[in-house]
Parts: C-alpha cells; sequence; structure tokens
C-alpha cells in the first residue's frame, strides 16, 4: 500500500449517538484485529466489516475509504495516549520533580503497553498514511502538558523550560517506540516504566537547578 497522501482521510461523519459509538467502536476494534490477523496490506473493509459484525454500507456511513478508517484508529489512539499523559501532569502540579517524572512516565508507558498489540500495528499504519499533521499537533500538545508541569516544579527551575520539555518527551517517546517496533524481551517489558523513569529524570536532573 503506497503512503497515502491525497487519499481522504476525513470521516463521513461522527457517532453522536449511543447506538452509534458503540459500531464506531466495534469497527475500530475489528479494524485492529484484523491488522493484527491479516496484516496491513490484506486489511480490507470487507474484512473489517465482517469481524466487527456489521455491513460495509454502515462501515461507509462514516469512513469513505479503507485510508480514512486507518486514520481515525490511528488518530484514536493518539489522543488517548495523550489525554493519560495530560491526566497524570495535571495530578502532580505543584509537586517534587522525581514525583512529576515518575507520574508521567508511568502514565505514558502504561498507555503504550497495555494494549501493546495495537501499539505495534498502528506503528505500521502510520508509516503507510500522510500522518504527519497528526503526529505534529500530538507532539504540540505534548509539549505544552509537559512544560506546564515541569513549570510548577517546587524543587528546581530550568533555564531553557521549552528544550527541557521537548527533551523529555523525546526521551519517552523514541526509546519507547524502539522497545515496541523490536519486539524487546519480557524482562525489558517489566522493567521499562523504572528505567525510563530513570533515563528522564537523570537529563532533567542535570538540566535544571534547584530552587533556592
Amino acid at each position: 500500500m503506497a503512503k497515502s497522501k491525497d487519499a481522504n482521510l476525513s470521516p463521513r461523519k461522527k457517532p453522536r449517538q449511543a447506538r452509534s459509538q458503540v459500531t464506531v467502536d466495534a469497527i475500530f476494534e475489528a479494524t485492529i484485529q484484523v491488522l493484527l490477523v491479516e496484516g496491513l496490506q490484506r486489511l480490507t473493509t470487507i474484512r473489517v466489516a465482517e469481524r466487527a459484525g456489521t455491513s460495509v454500507g454502515t462501515l461507509y456511513q462514516y469512513y469513505p475509504n479503507k485510508q480514512a478508517l486507518l486514520f481515525a484508529v490511528l488518530q484514536r489512539h493518539v489522543g488517548e495516549v495523550g489525554e493519560h499523559v495530560r491526566r497524570a501532569a495535571e495530578s502532580v502540579h505543584g509537586r517534587p520533580l522525581t514525583a512529576i517524572v515518575s507520574a508521567v512516565v508511568r502514565a505514558f508507558v502504561q498507555a503504550k503497553t497495555d494494549r501493546i498489540d495495537e501499539a505495534r500495528a498502528l506503528y505500521s499504519v502510520a508509516g503507510e498514511l500522510d500522518s504527519r499533521r497528526l503526529v505534529e499537533e500530538s507532539e504540540e500538545r505534548g509539549l505544552a502538558v509537559l512544560t506546564a508541569v515541569l513549570r510548577t516544579s517546587t524543587d528546581v527551575q530550568f533555564d531553557d523550560l521549552p528544550t527541557a520539555a521537548y527533551m523529555f518527551m523525546a526521551a519517552m517517546i523514541g526509546p519507547t517506540t524502539y522497545m515496541i517496533e523490536g519486539g524487546a524481551p519480557p524482562s525489558i517489558m517489566r522493567a521499562w516504566s523504572g528505567q525510563l523513569e530513570s533515563l528522564c529524570l537523570g537529563y532533567l536532573e542535570r538540566a535544571a537547578y534547584a530552587i533556592p
């Protein structure tokens, strides 16, 4: 499947009632299952509709093509990860740096690994679709969240807060992507949250200075 730069990735409509949301949720879950069982190249709207227990016509009421469906599933995944991090960050505003890093990293790792099969499947989708704008928007929101929470640390400050927040985010995303895509062994998976926390905290402590 060639990278889709010209396909219409916008949904035809969004679910507005509980019943419609249930249908869309079933379509999304079926999309993930087909990706895992059949792979991206063999995924079709017919296979997704069959697994979701609905008709292709119903699927097309929401998504005009396969690319739009895949983009919507990817968008939901990215949004859920961002929401996990946002809630965790807001819960530790006004706390010491160690508490901030621990809460944020644990939330990020949990969001990425609770459905690690989904995360792995969607990495391939992101590579096939023109998802640059989606990624950029997600990164902008993430940077705003991390900048805001680091600013409230009670024990440290940063001379260059934007750079510190950017490096914090990069330190979470890069290694975690490598771990998920590379199929890290179970021993690494179990220790990942603690190891990543040490990595991020080590950088931030070096970049910060203590509040007098």
